[in-house]
């Protein structure tokens, strides 16, 4: 069963949690002891209804203030597929946390207000979907009960976004009008909405394709283990274990270590433990070579004929996430996939409007939450491709060297 990895965004109050609360409880996704735990805190609601907005606002300084301020992960499956939702916070000061969130997502549920429309953050938070290059996007109109589901506004606002995410190359964007509180559209089709001739939320989840997502043309295999018992029976096993992030390998491929550029071909296979003539993405697998060639965790196996690009000096996207500010000339390590490496920020180069995607002045300090163009320069030599042309081997992370926090995530151009 395949795992669709999917974040929510929108505007402070849009209904995120409250989305994800009724995927949950809809779907019945929900422990005894969970509902038992939620009913009690609402129990004094005029309603009587329960607040599904509980399931994901863990923090109680967050429920306080009546907003999500950490990035809340949750998981669910239905029959047809597992999920992993990351329901990302709506204030630009938390910028790094829809980044972080983002980073690894298949498809981005944009949520808009029917009441307010597209507005500032609906904007940037399309903007961040677009520059992390997430394949699907889902805009969901919320809160329709508060505009007597009307089509009008459903229409006004879909035009709207529509123009967004043509000035922005979103890839596959679905309008779907919901009502997350009452449960319109989210596991069952709305009867108020009889115009909407579409799929209900959750059919959408389960059907979006992610297969067509996996990049089956560029083979990329980092390492991450090279296994050497050095046994009686096993004297002379050498395998190169990892998890193959991009395309297809075959027994007897002509392959590159990146970044020594030594070449061998490939002479056997392993996946779970038995010898096979190929391996695809995202197999885990054990690639053993012909010949005895210098192969370490973090070099790359490629086939010889489709090269990523090998450089010490990148240029990248960078999004800022530590309080302490970046300035130009700090050292950190970066890691990109298995491969970690000593870094210096070479240059900041421009300023990234999240608002608007303009180029502002480079700052003489890079503060929390900004997104910066910037170059970075590497001890060692980096075999990587375009963030853009691969997520797989095109996005890293920059990492302090005395605290080992994440300090930066990169998109390298």
């Amino acid at each position: 069963m395949d795992i669709l990895r999917f974040i929510t965004a929108g505007s402070v109050d849009d209904g995120k949690s409250t989305l994800i609360g009724r995927l949950l409880y809809d779907s019945k996704s929900i422990m005894i002891d969970q509902l038992e735990a939620i009913e009690k805190q609402t129990k004094n609601r005029e309603d009587g209804e329960i607040d599904l907005a509980l399931l994901t606002d863990g923090l109680r300084a967050e429920r306080e203030q009546g907003i999500t301020i950490d990035v809340a992960y949750k998981y669910f499956s239905t029959p047809k597929r597992k999920f992993i939702i990351a329901d990302a916070p709506g204030h630009i000061q938390y910028t790094r946390n829809m980044v972080t969130g983002a980073s690894n997502s298949d498809l981005a549920i944009i949520l808009i207000d029917a009441r307010h429309g597209v507005v500032e953050q609906t904007r940037r938070h399309s903007i961040i979907t677009s520059l992390l290059n997430i394949p699907h996007t889902v805009v969901a109109i919320n809160k329709m009960d508060l505009v007597d589901y009307s089509h009008d506004v459903y229409n006004n606002i879909l035009i709207d976004y529509a123009a967004v995410a043509k000035s922005l190359g979103l890839k596959d964007v679905i309008y779907i009008p919901i009502s997350a509180l009452n449960g319109d559209n989210i596991v069952d089709k709305s009867s108020h909405m009889d115009w909407y001739e579409g799929e209900c939320l959750l059919n959408i989840l389960e059907e979006v394709p992610l297969s067509e997502d996996i990049n089956l043309t560029d083979a990329r295999f980092p390492v991450q283990y090279v296994i050497r018992p050095q046994t009686e029976a096993l004297h002379d096993y050498r395998g190169y274990a990892g998890r193959i992030v991009s395309g297809i390998y075959q027994k007897g491929d002509a392959v590159t270590i990146q970044p020594s550029g030594l070449t061998t071909t490939i002479s056997a296979i392993e996946v779970g433990g038995a010898e096979v003539e190929e391996a695809f993405a995202p197999q885990s697998a054990i690639l053993h070579l012909t010949d005895d060639v210098d192969v370490s965790r973090g070099d790359l196996i490629t086939l010889t004929d489709n090269q990523p690009s090998v450089s010490n000096e990148l240029e990248v996207l960078l999004c800022w996430m530590d309080a302490k500010p970046l300035i130009a000339g700090n050292k950190y390590q970066l890691q990109l996939n298995s491969r970690l490496v000593r870094a210096v920020v070479k240059e900041i180069l421009y300023k990234v409007n999240v608002n608007s995607l303009e180029q502002e002045e480079a700052p003489e300090k890079v503060q929390l939450n900004d997104i910066v163009k910037a170059v970075i320069k590497t001890a060692s030599p980096i075999p990587f491709d375009s963030y853009r042309r691969l997520r797989v081997n095109g996005g890293a992370i920059l990492i302090d060297e005395t605290s080992h926090v994440t300090v930066g995530a990169c998109m390298i151009q």
